[in-house]
C-alpha cells in the first residue's frame, strides 16, 4: 500500500507562502509540512527528516518544494538540499522562488507558440536582473544555444552585468547584452530593434508608455504585470494572443492559466520518483511537453 504523499515546503521568506501550499493541495498532496526562515544554517535537519522516515521504496511519496522571494538565497538552499543526498537516500524536489520558473517557463512557451527561434534575432528583457526576467533569459538562452540576442535590462547596469555574466556561464554561452534604462521613453528606445519584449519588472510600474505599437517592429509583447498600471501600456492584463497593431499580445493573467497548468504538473511529477530535481530548464521541458500533448 503506497504511502501519504507528503510535500515539505521550504521558502526563505519568516511567513512560507500560502499561494505554494494552495496548489500543492490542488495537486494532490495529502500532507504539507510548511517552514519558513529557511537558509543553508538551517535545512539539513530537515532534509534528513526527509530522507531518514521512509524506506527507499517510499520516499517517492516525499517530496520538497522550495519557494521564497529571494532567488539567490532559494538557489543556495537547493545546493545545500541536493548537496546533503546521498545514495538512495534522496526526495524529488522542485525550486520555483517567487513562482520565476513557472512564469518564465509560461512565458516564453506562449511565444514559441507564435514564433520559430531560427527567424528571432533580437529578444528584450525590461526588469531583465528580476526574479522572473533573469529566467526567461536563462531559458532563452539554454534552448536556442546563444542565437538569439539578450538584452538584459535594468537601471542599475552594474547590476545587469553581474546577472549576464552569471547567465552565460549557466548557460554555456553568451548571448546577453546589459543594458540600463531608467524611464519608459529608455524602454521605449531599447524595444526599437526588438522582434519579442517580455515585461518582468516589479508590480504597478509601467515600463512602456503609450504609442510602442507603431514605433516598433515587435512581433511579441508579453507583459507579466498583473497590478495597475501594467508594465507596457495598452496590453490588457487579460491579453492572450490579442493582436495590438501588428504585435501578438499577453497579459499576466493570460500566462497565468499556462503557468498554474506546469506548477501543478510539475508537483505532480515529484511524486512519481525520489530522485527529481526540477529547476528552471527541467521546468521548462515540462511545460513543453504539456503543450505538446494538449
Amino acid at each position: 500500500m503506497s504511502k501519504p504523499k507528503i510535500l515539505i515546503q521550504l521558502d526563505t521568506d519568516l511567513h512560507p507562502s500560502t499561494f505554494d501550499a494552495v496548489v500543492a493541495v490542488d495537486s494532490g498532496a495529502n500532507h504539507i509540512f510548511r517552514h519558513g526562515g529557511i537558509d543553508e544554517s538551517n535545512v539539513e535537519g530537515l532534509i534528513h527528516g526527509a530522507i531518514f522516515t521512509r524506506g527507499v521504496e517510499d520516499l517517492k511519496s516525499t517530496a520538497i518544494f522550495l519557494g521564497g522571494s529571494n532567488v539567490d538565497l532559494s538557489e543556495a538552499v537547493l545546493k545545500k538540499v541536493t548537496d546533503t543526498f546521498f545514495g538512495p537516500m534522496r526526495v524529488s524536489v522542485m525550486s520555483d522562488p517567487n513562482g520565476a520558473n513557472t512564469t518564465a517557463a509560461a512565458a516564453v512557451l506562449l511565444a514559441e507558440k507564435h514564433i520559430a527561434w531560427n527567424e528571432i534575432k533580437r529578444v528584450v528583457v525590461l526588469g531583465g536582473t528580476g526574479p522572473v526576467g533573469r529566467k526567461i533569459a536563462q531559458i532563452i538562452g539554454s534552448n536556442t544555444a546563444g542565437t538569439v540576442s539578450i538584452g538584459l535590462v535594468s537601471r542599475d547596469l552594474s547590476k545587469a552585468k553581474k546577472i549576464a555574466e552569471q547567465l552565460a556561464f549557466d548557460c554555456g554561452c553568451n548571448p546577453f547584452e546589459p543594458i540600463q534604462a531608467t524611464n519608459p521613453a529608455e524602454n521605449a528606445e531599447v524595444i526599437s530593434g526588438a522582434d519579442i519584449v517580455f515585461a518582468a519588472g516589479a508590480a504597478g510600474v509601467e515600463l512602456i508608455g503609450e504609442g510602442w505599437e507603431t514605433r516598433s517592429r515587435l512581433k511579441i509583447a508579453i507583459d507579466l504585470n498583473a497590478v495597475p498600471p501594467l508594465g507596457i501600456k495598452g496590453i490588457d492584463v487579460m491579453d492572450r494572443g490579442k493582436i495590438r497593431g501588428e504585435t501578438i499580445c499577453f497579459g499576466a493573467i493570460g500566462v497565468g492559466g499556462l503557468k498554474m497548468k506546469i506548477h501543478k504538473r510539475c508537483l505532480e511529477s515529484l511524486f512519481e520518483s525520489n530522485d527529481a530535481v526540477l529547476k528552471v530548464n527541467e521546468i521548462f521541458r515540462i511545460g513543453r511537453e504539456l503543450q505538446q500533448s494538449s
